[in-house]
């Protein structure tokens, strides 16, 4: 279903979007981020819709995967630590940055839930999440991060704690109750992308 455009707001240009791509989508049995949704893969898709709102957006990825014709792309730092990987990893690539993170496994996602995120950012805060419908706790990859969060998973990590949600549940963040909450749907399985396939005819 095609969603009209909200007017977008002006950002720091220190706000940059981060795709996590570099999961080993085993669940799916496929790369999640190559899953065309909206005719062409789901990287390129939500790549696209960050550029709409911040200057400069990057891929987290895995070493070894391509994505032919993009340049900006952070390979993980880090084996086997899920998206934590993926959100240090860009923390290391610029300690001073804040990032909009998106999933790979959204593909309901559109504007108008990014928009709220940035609508209601306070930047003195650790970081801004929707409320995940599935436990009432933060949803770290939909979120604003901004670098006192990410020091704060860096120190989480060392200390074996490498939960990201957990992170921010520790933290002041910024909690959204999400209006578009079906745009939170994560599809991880080939049931659950039959499924989203299914709500966005």
């Amino acid at each position: 279903m095609k969603q009209n455009s909200p007017e977008k707001k002006e950002v720091n240009m220190a706000l940059k979007g981060l795709v996590l791509c570099g999961g080993k989508s085993l669940r799916m049995q496929q790369d999640k981020s190559m899953i065309d949704y909206h005719g062409q893969p789901q990287w390129k898709y939500l790549y696209g819709l960050l550029k709409g709102f911040v200057p400069e957006v990057w891929l987290s990825a895995r070493e070894g995967q391509k994505f032919p014709g993009c340049k900006n792309i952070i390979f993980d730092s880090i084996e086997g630590a899920g998206p934590s990987a993926g959100l240090l990893s860009a923390h290391a690539h610029d300690p001073a940055a804040s990032w909009l993170v998106l999933a790979c496994d959204l593909p309901l996602i559109s504007e108008q839930s990014i928009a709220l995120l940035l609508e209601k950012r306070q930047t003195q805060r650790p970081a801004t999440s929707f409320i995940s419908p599935y436990n009432e706790q933060p949803e770290p990859l939909i979120a604003i991060w901004e670098p006192a969060a990410l020091a704060q998973l860096e120190t989480d990590f060392r200390e074996g704690k490498t939960c990201p949600r957990k992170t921010l549940a520790g933290l002041d963040v910024v909690l959204l109750e999400n209006p578009y909450r079906r745009e939170q749907y994560n599809a991880n399985t080939p049931e659950e992308m039959e499924n989203a396939k299914e709500k966005l005819k």
